[in-house]
Parts: C-alpha cells; sequence; structure tokens
C-alpha cells in the first residue's frame, strides 16, 4: 500500500458513501489486506468521514475469541449506533428473537470445535431478521446509514447471515456496508463470500504492502521523532512493507531499535518485538508453526522441508509462506530479518525449540545439508546421541574456524567432547578448541595450558595440541613451555611435519623472546617467495618469515612494506585469516607505512567475522592504535588503545598488554596529561614481558614519560636497556625502538650536545632500517644543534620527510622550528606562515597544549642573549617561558601548574638559563629581561 493507494482507497470508500448519501443506492465494499497492513486505519479514517457529513455510523469488529458468541457483532454494531434509549430497547428485543438453531459443532482450522454455521447455509428466525431489517431502515430514512465491521472473516455466522439478508435489499437504500478481511488458510465463511461477490452493488478493494517510497515518507513525518531511523532500504528489509511492523519500529526507544541486521544492537521483548508477536498471533496455529519453523532454520527452507518437520501437509505450508510474506514476517523461503527471528523463538518454548532443533539436525543430515548447518542445530539442541554425530561437528567446526567463526568451532568442539571420551578422543580437536577459545577469552584456555606443561613433562604431549598452544603459550608469557615442547617435537615427527606448522612456531618463538630461541632466526627463506602459499600453514610461514624480515636488519635488502601490502590483500577476502593478518600488518607498521596500516586496520575492523573474535578485534585496535600515533593523531591513538583493552581485558593480555599500553603512555605525554600517563604506568604487566619485543616498545614509551616529566636519568637508562637489548637480539632497527633518536632528545636536553648529536648521525647511518619517519625527527634533532645555514636546510629537508610520512606532531614541531629559523633571518612572512601551519596541525593531532604552545612561540620575538652577556646561547622557547615568569616573581611550583610541567623541569631549566645568560639569581634574570626580550626557539623533544 503506497501512500497514494491508501489514499485512493479511502477516496473510493467516500465516493461510494456520497453516491449513497444522494440517494444513488446503497452499496457493499469490502477490503482485503494482509493482517497489519493499516486497515482498521483505513476503517477508523472512513467512520470519522462519514460522520462528520452527518451519518449514522454502526461499526464492530470481529473476534477470534467472539467467533461463537451468536449474533456478537450485530450486538456491537447495535451498541454503537448512538441510538435513543427506546430504539435501543426495541433493537435489542428484536435481537433476542434471531435465535439460532441447533446444529452439529464445526471444526476451526486449529482443530477446535465450533457452534454450527448459520451463515448462508445455516438457519436464523427469518420473522425476526426481516423486522430488524426495517429498523435499519428506519435509522437511514432522514440519515444514510453507513456499517463497518473490522476483521469480518473472524465474524460469527448469525451476524453475517443477517448482514447479508440487509445487503441483498440494498439497491435503492442509503445504507452503506464496508467489511475488511485479511486472508486466511481456510475460508471460514465461503458460502457468504460467494453470495456477497454475486451483488451487483459489491467492490472489493486491496491493500499492498508499503513500498520503499513511502515507508521513507511515513518515517519522516513530523509526528515521527525517531532520530537514527534505519533509511528506507532498511526499512523494507525489515519491515516488508508492513505498517504494524513500522509503526512498533518507529515506537523504539531512541537508541534501542535495531538500526541493522545486528540483533545485539535492539532491546529484545520491545515494541517492534511486540509488533511481531501480534501479527503472528493475528493468524492461525499452522501459520505460528510454519513462522517457528522457519525462525528455527535461520536460513532457505523448501515447502517439503517444511511439512516434514511441522507434520503439515505441503499444501498448508506453502499458504502459510504466502501469508507470513503478505504480512511482512517472511521473504521468499526465510524469516525476513535476524530481529524478527529473535522475536519469534523469544515466544516459543524451550523443550519444543530443542525438538525443532533435534528434527532439523535430522532431516539436514539425511539429506546432505552442510555439516556447519547441522552443527548448529545439534548445538541449539544440545544433542549429540545420533552415530554421526561426532564426525558431524568436527567436520563443522574445521569449517567454521576457517570461516572467522570461533564462537560456533567452540560450541561444536565442546558438544563433541561430551560425547567422546579416551581413545576416542582427537588431538587434532583438541588443539582447535584452545585456538578458538583463546580467541574469544584467552584467559579461558590456562586450565589447558596448564595440562599441556605436565603433558610435556611426563612425556605425553601429542603434536598437534602441542603445536597449536605454542602462539598461546607465548602470550601468557610461557616461553619455557613453549620451547620444551619445540624441543620436544622435531620437523619429522607427527602430521604437521608436512605442512609446515613446526617451523612457523619455531620461527615465532625466536621473534617473540629471541633470548629463549634464538636458533629459529636462522631457519627462513626469501620473503620474495612468500604470500604465494596454498595452505593455512604454509601461509603462516609465510607470514611470520615477513615479520622477521621487517624486525631483522641483517635479513634487510628485500622490499619488505610491498610484499606486506600484497600479503594483506590477499588475506583480506579469507574470513578465518585474522591470525595470518597480524605479520604484515607489524611488519607495515615497523616499515614506516603507519598510514597504510590505519587504512587496511580501519577496513577490517568493518568487516562483520571480526566481532566473533574480541581477542583479534583487540589486537586490530591496538595495532590502529599504534598506527595512529605515529601519524601524530593522539586523539585516535587513545581512542583505539582503550577499545583494544574493552575488547579485552587488560589481565587476558598476557605479555601482549605492552602494546596498548605503551601506546597510551606515550599518547598521554605527547599530550601533557601526566597524570594519567603515571597512571597507565602503574598498570601490572608479566614478568617476562620485557624479555619480548613489545617490551621494549613499552619501555621507550617509559622512557618518553620519564624524560618529559624531568627525570632525565631514568629515561637514558631504560633506552640504554633498549639500545642494549636490541643490538643483543639482532633486532636493531628504528623501526621496533629509535633508541637512538630517543636517547638523543634525553641526552640533549640535558646539555650533552655531544654524545646526542653522535647518536643522532648514527640513527642515520646506513643499515640502521631507519623509516621515514624517524628520519624526519632525527634531521629536526640535529637542526637544533646546527649552525643557522645549515639548521634551516636541515629543516626544510625535515619538513618534507616528515610530511610524506604523515606524522602530524613531528612534523609541527619541524614546522615551528623551521618558522623560528626564517624568523632569526629575517623572513617575518615566511616566519609567520610556518607558525600558522605547525599550530594548525598541532590541533589536528588532539593536542591542546601544544597548539597553544605553538601559538605562543609565533608570537613572540627570536630568541637572543642581550649583547655584552657571554651566554652559550639563545634560549628554547620552553627556557624563555620559565625566565619570564620566574622574572615576573613566580616560585618554581606556580610555575610548573601555569606551564603544566612538575617542579623538576623548571629547576632544570633555571639552571640552564642561568648558564646561558650568565646570571645568578633572579634579580639579575629580571634586569636582563627587562632590557632586552627574548624570544623563543621550539626545540622541545
Amino acid at each position: 500500500m503506497t501512500t497514494t493507494q491508501r489514499e485512493t482507497v479511502l477516496a473510493r470508500l467516500c465516493t461510494a458513501f456520497d453516491a449513497c448519501d444522494n440517494r444513488l443506492g446503497g452499496s457493499v465494499r469490502r477490503v482485503v489486506g494482509a493482517v497489519g497492513s493499516g486497515k482498521t486505519t483505513l476503517l477508523e479514517a472512513f467512520n470519522d468521514h462519514t460522520s462528520r457529513r452527518g451519518s449514522v455510523v454502526m461499526s464492530a469488529i470481529g473476534s477470534r475469541a467472539e467467533r461463537d458468541l451468536p449474533l456478537g457483532v450485530l450486538s456491537q454494531l447495535v451498541d454503537t449506533a448512538g441510538l435513543s434509549r427506546e430504539s435501543a430497547r426495541r433493537m435489542t428485543a428484536l435481537l433476542e428473537r434471531v435465535v439460532p438453531e441447533e446444529a452439529p459443532p464445526r471444526p476451526d482450522a486449529d482443530g477446535t470445535a465450533h457452534a454450527a454455521g448459520h451463515g448462508a447455509g445455516g438457519s436464523v428466525t427469518a420473522p425476526a431478521v426481516h423486522e430488524l431489517f426495517m429498523s435499519l431502515l428506519d435509522l437511514a430514512k432522514e440519515r444514510p446509514l453507513v456499517v463497518t465491521v473490522d476483521d469480518a472473516h473472524h465474524a460469527d455466522d448469525a451476524s453475517l447471515h443477517c448482514l447479508m439478508y440487509a445487503i441483498r435489499r440494498l439497491r435503492c437504500k442509503r445504507i452503506m456496508v464496508v467489511l475488511t478481511e485479511s486472508p486466511t488458510l481456510r475460508d471460514a465463511h465461503p458460502l457468504f463470500h460467494a453470495e456477497l461477490q454475486s451483488q451487483p452493488h459489491f467492490a472489493g478493494l486491496t491493500l499492498g504492502p508499503l513500498p520503499e517510497d513511502a515507508l521513507g515518507a511515513h518515517a519522516e513525518e513530523p509526528a515521527v521523532d525517531r532520530p537514527g531511523l534505519p533509511p528506507a532500504g532498511e526499512l523494507l528489509a525489515l519491515t516488508g512493507g508492513s505498517p504494524l511492523l513500522l509503526r512498533g519500529l518507529i515506537d523504539e526507544e531512541p537508541g534501542a531499535g535495531p538500526r541493522s541486521a545486528d540483533t545485539s544492537a535492539s532491546r529484545p521483548g520491545g515494541p517492534f518485538d511486540q509488533a511481531v508477536l501480534r501479527c503472528l498471533y493475528r493468524h492461525e496455529p499452522e501459520v505460528r508453526a510454519t513462522a517457528r519453523t522457519l525462525a528455527i532454520l535461520r536460513g532457505p527452507a523448501s515447502p517439503p522441508m517444511l511439512a516434514h518437520l511441522t507434520g503439515l501437509e505441503t499444501e498448508c505450508v506453502t499458504k502459510a509462506l504466502g501469508l507470513l510474506r503478505m504480512c511482512g514476517l517472511a521473504g521468499t523461503d526465510r524469516i525476513r530479518h535476524p530481529r524478527i527471528a529473535r522475536a519469534v523463538l523469544a515466544d516459543l518454548p524451550a523443550e519444543e525449540s530443542r525438538r525443532l532443533h533435534r528434527a532439523a539436525a535430522t532431516y539436514l543430515q539425511e539429506h546432505g545439508g552442510e555439516p556447519e548447518a547441522v552443527a548448529g542445530h545439534l548445538v541449539h539442541a544440545d544433542w549429540a546421541e545420533p552415530s554421526w554425530a561426532v564426525a558431524t561437528l568436527h567436520e563443522a567446526a574445521r569449517q567454521a574456524m576457517a570461516k572467522g567463526r570461533p564462537d560456533l568451532t567452540g560450541d561444536c568442539l565442546r558438544l563433541a567432547a561430551r560425547a567422546t571420551t579416551g581413545a576416542s578422543r582427537h588431538a587434532d580437536m583438541d588443539a582447535l578448541l584452545i585456538r578458538c577459545s583463546w580467541q574469544i577469552n584467552p584467559l579461558s584456555v590456562t586450565a589447558q595450558l596448564d595440562g599441556l606443561r605436565e603433558a610435556v613433562a611426563a612425556g605425553h604431549a601429542q603434536a598437534p595440541a602441542a603445536v597449536a598452544a605454542v602462539p598461546l603459550l607465548l602470550w601468557h608469557g610461557r616461553a619455557d613451555t613453549a620451547k620444551a615442547l619445540l624441543t620436544a617435537f622435531t620437523e619429522g615427527d607427527g602430521p604437521n611435519a608436512a605442512d609446515g606448522r613446526l617451523s612457523a612456531v619455531r620461527l615465532l618463538t625466536s621473534l617473540a623472546y629471541p633470548d629463549r630461541l634464538a636458533e629459529g632466526g636462522a631457519q627462513d627463506r626469501p620473503v620474495a617467495g612468500t604470500g604465494t602459499a596454498t595452505s593455512a600453514a604454509g601461509r603462516q610461514v609465510d607470514a611470520v618469515t615477513l615479520l622477521a624480515d621487517a624486525l631483522i636488519p641483517e635479513r634487510a635488502g628485500r622490499d619488505v612494506a610491498t610484499t606486506a601490502e600484497r600479503m594483506v590483500q590477499r588475506y583480506m577476502a579469507e574470513p578465518g585469516a585474522l591470525g595470518t593478518l597480524t605479520a604484515p600488518l607489524v611488519a607495515l607498521l615497523c616499515s614506516g607505512m603507519s598510514d597504510l596500516v590505519n587504512a587496511w586496520t580501519r577496513v577490517l575492523l568493518d568487516r562483520p567475522q571480526i566481532h566473533r573474535s574480541p581477542v583479534w578485534k583487540g589486537i586490530l585496535h591496538a595495532i590502529r592504535a599504534e598506527a595512529a600515533l605515529r601519524l601524530g593523531r593522539l586523539g585516535q591513538a587513545e581512542e583505539q588503545a582503550r577499545a583494544a583493552l574493552r575488547e579485552v581485558p587488560l589481565e587476558a593480555w598476557g605479555v601482549a598488554a605492552a602494546a596498548p599500553l605503551a601506546t597510551l603512555i606515550t599518547a598521554a605525554t605527547e599530550s601533557q596529561l601526566f597524570m594519567e600517563a603515571n597512571q597507565w604506568l602503574a598498570r601490572p604487566l608479566p614478568a617476562d614481558t620485557f624479555r619480548t619485543p613489545l617490551g621494549l616498545h613499552y619501555l621507550a614509551a617509559r622512557a618518553r614519560f620519564h624524560a618529559a616529566t624531568g627525570r632525565p636519568q631514568a629515561a637514558a637508562d631504560d633506552l640504554r636497556w633498549c639500545g642494549e637489548t636490541m643490538r643483543k637480539w639482532r633486532m636493531d632497527t628504528a623501526g621496533l625502538v629509535p633508541w637512538r633518536l630517543e636517547l638523543a632528545r634525553v641526552l640533549l636536553g640535558a646539555g650533552d650536545r655531544a654524545e646526542g648529536t653522535r647518536l643522532l648521525r648514527e640513527q642515520l647511518a646506513e643499515g640502521r632500517g631507519v623509516d621515514q619517519r624517524t628520519r624526519g625527527a632525527t634531521l629536526r634533532l640535529l637542526a637544533a644543534e646546527a649552525p643557522a645555514a645549515e639548521a634551516e636546510a636541515l629543516l626544510t629537508e625535515a619538513v618534507d620527510v616528515l610530511e610524506n610520512c604523515g606524522d602530524r606532531l613531528e612534523l609541527a614541531r619541524a614546522t615551528v622550528d623551521l618558522g623560528d629559523v626564517l624568523r632569526r633571518g629575517g623572513d617575518a612572512d615566511g616566519a609567520r606562515g610556518m607558525f600558522q601551519r605547525a599550530q594548525q596541525l598541532a590541533q589536528s593531532c588532539g593536542s591542546p597544549r601544544l597548539a597553544q604552545q605553538l601559538a605562543r612561540a609565533g608570537s613572540e620575538p627570536a630568541a637572543c642573549p642581550p649583547e655584552g652577556h657571554g651566554g652559550d646561547g639563545a634560549l628554547s622557547q620552553a627556557q624563555l617561558r620559565v625566565a619570564m615568569l620566574a622574572a615576573e616573581g613566580h616560585t618554581n611550583r606556580e610555575i610548573s601548574r601555569k606551564l603544566f610541567i612538575t617542579v623538576s623541569t623548571v629547576e632544570q631549566h633555571l639552571t640552564r638559563i642561568y648558564r646561558k645568560l650568565n646570571v645568578k639569581q633572579r634579580d639579575e634574570l629580571a634586569h636582563l629581561l627587562s632590557s632586552a626580550r627574548a624570544g623563543a626557539v621550539p626545540r622541545e623533544a
């Protein structure tokens, strides 16, 4: 029913009424529409129209519950006519005389026995019916009479007999009859309908479903105050054009209604679910049974299959499917939408649900159904008794894991495990169960890992479970157990030798814990040969080999970034390849391709299957957080790292917790939110964390915090620890941790220019695995220690490099440094443009405090020591701000609060200021600054 169609049907009814009002004869109109199609609303609008025109309106509503009440509909008509007391008493007396005769009961569609028919084939007291008709004519003498019956298919037979008596005599009367009906499995009043359609003044009208444009128009009506409703296309998919379902959707609380196929986004039992059940219970029991079976199956179902499961005739099921399609609950061969299926299943008793699932599993197994479909029903029925059940569950578990469904994999394997014991257990299935359980909750596999450790110690470990558990052992910091497993199994042992899974986990262990299995790094193959494997094990070897190429500089010389992106593109389409994709994403990150990592992780996080694996989703959030941090997007980095910890609680991350924590610490430090950074630093980590590359990443973040809060010695210690460990592990690459650059920041800030400069030049040396981001930041710091002419060239190159790699934060700092050099060289316009651009970049980073600092830097003159003072250089931007506040008489604590730095940092700045300006106390400093204002050179690390 389009909007115009509804208006057209109403207009036709009104036209027929106008003819009746103008004494052109009575008429009968029958409006047929599916349950929930808006027939009642239409009838109410028509009654309202005729009432305003001065007609006498008699209305009634048919009900399944009152179908056996003789003259129940006719009594409603009399009660609603607005008669005087005398007329009402006379009509009631007439109704009492219309007494149905006894007849054998007739069965209804649901098998219930009802009173005998009194329709066209029955009989009532004819004189009383005639007197009743004459009374109706009396009502229509002065004004037209309108008789409307909603849901006439539920009317009692005696009332319909009386109506038909009147309908036969309407041609010259001012009486109009309007009936609304919904299609049913079986026509409850076939003789009545046959005679009705033979009347010359009869016409039938039809209400269809709302089309897409009408649904959108309804949702946009001023009375509909529900922001966030789906677009018209989704509304059609969800409601099938049913006005009843659309109204239920609109009535959902904002934010709680169905917005997509994801049923978790909506509140169960809400107005939409209630609308579904209202629609369902207005049909016969056979229709409800068909809908429930469709909901159980969740997929396409043929009429023979439905007939078998429901115990109904195929013809009956076919008609029921048609009725469900008409009312918007079903499509061609399935329930239309998951929200509808959920509402139907919520109304299904538990025992009946299990029975249907058992029946569905058996039918599908006997007719060659997919193992996943069969296993799904077995799991819902909690039933593994048939002889074929365990094998089907195992095969379904393999298929589900390949499709990225660890939830279904675990359900299948746990059900199968309860049905098998001892020698019948499958080691590869136990391994699969560990893997899928870990993907949902890493803490859930602790008991299995403990048992595996005991099995290794006793020499009873099975190769499939052992090899599959190695990555999980590494995650939980149990490197010793992992090493023992790898020592116990050689490449020639067990069924895993052929597919190379043992090689993959050996290399992974050597990368994750280099001091535990250093010899694993020697087992490799050229990266040029990766990305073409066809087996799952081969892809794992490819991915881990590529990661080794990215982390170990001596393996460099191959285009790791290009191969990594090709690998991501190839495996992106495979639902179960999320684990394989992690290694090339990290390789891209270490190669300086943070923008690509940010883009690919966004695509992966939007895929539906990622929501079934909280661990892989958390890992992707953590990788994207680090990519955002390396792009200088502090707000996004914090948001993504927090999302990672929401998906997987911190205690479940094992040693990998260092990754999101390091990102959060660095983002808070760069935003000068030192209390927040300190809170993240207070979170505990497993002891073995610092024996992994991720632990070094965490150390670098902690060092950045120490340096920013005035503890340069602690920062230097952490960074030297990083450097020594990375050299020992042969992972001395800036893509992992640019420890030379970070240590140089600390040393230059502490005044050790010689060592700081040496480290910067060493960082740029060939063979250090320097990505463009590290190169740009290194050039910027070198420029700070170079003469003015050389500094401008270095900063210009740094700006170009950082702009190409996308690090907004370092680019903002390099840009403001270049602006200061230009300003000191007399290029005021060029400097102003640089300062403005730097401030915009800082704002886009999500660092308001840095933006404020850069804004002040652009508004102040260049910093130079006053003439006559033997200072050893210009004041930096930070030093100038501290000097001016100290000269104004502020205490160190007041200065720390105003500048959002620690008291220790204030003290260090004052020490360097006194040395540069050759003064000994604040009074001299105030006198000096009053005679020559100092500007700022922003050289903050």
